[in-house]
């Protein structure tokens, strides 16, 4: 891991939690750190996932011990209790998490002892450890749902248990910067089978989808990275089983995860192949009106992608199976262990993409590493030119693609370029908005 990196595409393990729990209906984070820590997290976000924005008390709302000097010498606890309180007596929420932060973690605050007081007296706080160095944003999101499902919400009993009830997990809010629309396309696709879907992070949700987590029959985790641990300890409390598998873009990716959906759960194959057929009737019927112009026009490009480990391999598969481009290099952007990417180097040489996989997280050297590795032809009678090119990446690789003379499209943390409100890649509605998007970005003229 490099000692520092230029222009990060994420922020610390609080940002990634405050980023949660402002989607998380009926919760509220109480952040016991620095002064102005919170406020910037959250703007960082608010603004970098196509101006996400903010909730009910998230943003420049937070409630926050906001401590100083004086704590930083004799210890916040005090202060954190009289925050606890007056946040208590204030604000209207069903549970409040106490995130730390990295000068109260210093410092040695012990946060959950303080919060012990409070649950003994029955009040809904509990506290996770949040300082960024733990982690960044991603972890951030594992560590809060560590902490009110693992924690927090007891068993069910087993004749309480929900087969058909199945659990979302694996997609970050915020820092995936499609979250809603994603969660959104793949409950769709999982309640036309028969199923209930609790996806926790999307509009339509309550506090009461959290109370019922315990339920599920299956936790769905959208990723080979995030959430996984998270789901082997969810199984060890709650006995719940889960499947890891890769966010479905597109038809092809899509008619499988129904397939495999389907038998995890008990549904009816024929009723999986019933909705697969209806779906492919409506996604051609719209793509093949789309595809005069992108066979016309000639858009073939060869393809560059630098996203996310959750994005990173659909995307790469659905631009050279869907769309039929050469795939050059796909870049994980995210910072993981060595055994983490050995894990998505399987998945993705089990995928067979033609994209030669890599791991960088600076922007500075992913722009390098384009220019170097795909070289354009200044003159030279013999060059064999990566000519078309289009780059699938975030805000940061817009400049880039100038330089290089590429198309370019934001599909990754940070997108400050563009508003994204219930957009969506997963699935086949977002294997079109992704189409869409692709071809609206060619067509649309320069300057």
């Amino acid at each position: 891991m490099p000692s520092c990196v230029e222009r990060p595409r994420s922020a610390c393990a609080l940002a990634g939690a405050l980023a949660a729990m402002s989607a998380l209906p009926g919760v509220v984070p109480i952040v016991h750190t620095a002064l102005g820590c919170g406020g910037n997290l959250s703007g960082s976000f608010s603004l970098g996932a196509g101006y996400f924005g903010s909730g009910y008390c998230s943003g420049s709302s937070l409630p926050t011990s906001g401590i100083t000097e004086r704590e930083i010498v004799f210890g916040g606890a005090d202060r954190l209790t009289e925050q606890i309180e007056n946040t208590l007596d204030l604000i209207d929420a069903e549970l409040f998490v106490v995130a730390t932060g990295c000068m109260t973690e210093i410092i040695g605050d012990d946060a959950p002892s303080v919060v012990g007081e409070f649950e003994e007296a029955g009040k809904p706080v509990i506290a996770i450890s949040t300082p960024s160095f733990l982690g960044d944003s991603y972890a951030g999101y594992e560590i809060l749902l560590e902490g009110i499902f693992n924690y927090y919400l007891k068993p069910a009993p087993e004749e309480e248990k929900i087969p058909t009830l199945v659990n979302l997990f694996g997609i970050v809010p915020a820092y995936d910067p499609f979250f809603r629309g994603d969660l959104e396309e793949i409950a769709r696709l999982l309640r036309a089978l028969g199923l209930s879907v609790n996806t926790f992070f999307t509009p339509d949700q309550t506090y009461e989808n959290i109370l019922s987590a315990p339920k599920a029959g299956l936790n769905i985790v959208l990723s080979r990275i995030w959430g996984v641990d998270f789901a082997e300890n969810f199984q060890e409390r709650h006995g719940t089983p889960y499947w890891i598998t890769d966010l479905p873009i597109g038809p092809e990716a899509t008619d499988a995860f129904v397939i495999e959906a389907a038998e995890k759960t008990g549904i009816s194959n024929e009723n999986a192949k019933a909705l697969i057929k209806n779906e492919n009737e409506i996604y051609y019927g719209y793509f093949e009106r789309g595809a005069d112009v992108f066979m016309d026009s000639d858009f073939k490009f060869y393809s560059v992608v630098a996203s996310n480990s959750n994005y990173a391999i659909p995307l790469t598969r659905y631009t050279e199976r869907e769309l039929g481009w050469v795939g050059l290099d796909t870049y994980v952007t995210d910072q993981l262990k060595d055994e983490q990417k050995e894990i998505l180097k399987s998945a993705y040489l089990s995928g067979g993409p033609r994209a030669e996989l890599l791991f960088e997280t600076d922007a500075s050297q992913i722009s390098k590493a384009i220019v170097k590795r795909r070289p354009e032809n200044r003159g030279q009678r013999y060059f064999d030119s990566v000519s078309p090119l289009f780059i699938l990446g975030s805000a940061l690789e817009k400049k880039t693609a100038a330089d290089r003379g590429a198309q370019q499209l934001t599909v990754s943390f940070p997108a400050f370029n563009r508003m994204i409100v219930d957009r969506g890649y997963a699935g086949y509605r977002g294997g079109l908005h992704l189409f869409e998007d692709i071809v609206g970005s060619l067509v649309y003229p320069k300057g």
